[in-house]
Formats: structure tokens, C-alpha cells, sequence
């Protein structure tokens, strides 16, 4: 499981006109006046980046992904405070969790599996910020043969092994924040969609192949024809890749407390 450079810089721009802004903000100041944030496959640092602005610039980060590369964007986002973290995600074990004050992860949680899911809540103590888990819905504008098709079969492929286990795909959010909350975290949701354009052509085609591929993959069968007439149409289209973001914050985690990092 992993992702290029050059494929998460193309959707960094969507990913962060969708966060929600109100949770953005929230989680910021759920880490608290000297944040020590823990980013959980944290690729080129698109969150480090998108929450930036509202966190002060003594923040630390950890940052942990599989990919020494991307690690390495990462860390010049981060700062000279910033601490990489080289592992499989499926090593949870031994997370650099001390001192930590907020956990984060983007565009990460629907490729888990719900063992993984379980773990990681079982680890939790500080606040989980969970930005982009694709929600299962998508819609096209015009309208052209298969998409409902092509969709259905994306999402099925979403629930596949990801190298951990079965995904749980679009279920992601609600499974994580149904674990979360019977472990006594308050649990705060806002969608967060992509919401694409012609300016963003360039997206909407490297979007069409993967779906086209995964959609073939899970039996599809018209993928590859209904892929080539949604890219003859990008320069004119628009669609909605639905999102949730996620904010869970421990039981003795306050209002006023999460409110504290943002005086």
C-alpha cells in the first residue's frame, strides 16, 4: 500500500479546500499550547501543511509512514523539530506516543482494516484527528452511462485487501468512530467532499483511471470504456467525492480544554 509524490501533491489542493474548516481549527486546538502532533501516514506532510496556520510554530511533529522518500517531503514541511518515524503501518507497536498531545491521519483510515482500527483505539489516551475517509459517495455532472455501476464496483473494491486485511472502505468513518465512542471519546463528524471542477481536469483524469482500474478489478466489466468517456469529457465535467472528517476527543478532554490552544 502506498502512493506517489507526484499523485498525492495533484490532490493536495482538493484535499485541503474539503477539510472541514470548524474540525480543522478544533483539532488544532485540541493539541493544545505546546502541541506534539503524531501524523500517521503522513505522506508528503498535507496535513502538517494544512494545519499549519492555526498551530503555533514551536509545534513538534512525529511523523510516521513506510516510505523514506515521502518522509523526507514531509519533514522539510515539519520544521528542524520534526521526528520521522520509518515502519509499516500495520506496526503499531511502539509508537512514538510520549509526550504526544494530538494523533492525526489523512485519506488513510478507509484502507484499514477494522483490527487495525481496533488497535489503534486501544493505544489512544489524546485527542484523533481523522481527516478525507472516502465515504462511498460519488456523482458525476453530466451524467454518463455506468457511473452508478463504476461506483458500486470502486466501493467494493475499496473493502479489499489492502496489504492488512480487508479495508473497511467507505465504512471507515462510522466504524471508527463507533469504536472510539464505546471507549468513552466524544466523537465530532463533518463531511468533507471533494468538490471538483473543470480547473481541476488534471485530478478528475488521474481520479477516472483509478476508479476505472479498481472498478475493473471488482468485475466491472464496461470500466475501461465508461474511464475513456469520463476523461474525453473532464474539461467540461464535475463531480463530488464524498468524505468524512473525524474528531474524537478523550473523555476527560474538555471544550474549554480544546478551546485552550486556540487563545
Amino acid at each position: 500500500m502506498g502512493f506517489s509524490a507526484d499523485w498525492l501533491a495533484l490532490r493536495e489542493p482538493a484535499d485541503h479546500a474539503a477539510r472541514d474548516a470548524d474540525l480543522l481549527r478544533r483539532a488544532a486546538a485540541a493539541a493544545g499550547p505546546d502541541p506534539v502532533i503524531l501524523d500517521l501516514g503522513c505522506g508528503t506532510g498535507s496535513t502538517v501543511r494544512a494545519m499549519s496556520k492555526f498551530l503555533p510554530d514551536h509545534t513538534r511533529w512525529y511523523l510516521v509512514d513506510h516510505d523514506p522518500d515521502l518522509l523526507e517531503h514531509a519533514a522539510r514541511s515539519a520544521g528542524p523539530k520534526a521526528r520521522i518515524d520509518q515502519r509499516e503501518l500495520a506496526e503499531l507497536d511502539g509508537l512514538p506516543l510520549d509526550g504526544v498531545t494530538l494523533v492525526t491521519a489523512s485519506a488513510l483510515l478507509d484502507l484499514m482494516p477494522k483490527a487495525w482500527i481496533d488497535e489503534l483505539a486501544a493505544l489512544l489516551s489524546v485527542p484523533f484527528y481523522a481527516a478525507l475517509s472516502y465515504d462511498g459517495a460519488m456523482s458525476w455532472e453530466p451524467a454518463l452511462p455506468g457511473d452508478e455501476e463504476a461506483t458500486a464496483a470502486f466501493n467494493r473494491h475499496q473493502c479489499g485487501d489492502k496489504g492488512l486485511g480487508p479495508a473497511l472502505g467507505p465504512q471507515a468513518a462510522s466504524s471508527t468512530a463507533s469504536t472510539l465512542s464505546k471507549q468513552g471519546f466524544a466523537i465530532h463528524r463533518a463531511k468533507s467532499p471533494w468538490q471538483l471542477g473543470a480547473g481541476e481536469e488534471a485530478l478528475q483524469v488521474a481520479l477516472v483511471q483509478g476508479i476505472a482500474q479498481a472498478a475493473g478489478e471488482a468485475g466491472f466489466t464496461q470500466a475501461e470504456e465508461w474511464g475513456r468517456r469520463r476523461i474525453q469529457s473532464a474539461s467540461g465535467s464535475a463531480c463530488v467525492i464524498g468524505h468524512d472528517d473525524i474528531l474524537a476527543l478523550p473523555s476527560q478532554w474538555t471544550e474549554e480544554e480544546s478551546r485552550h490552544g486556540a487563545d
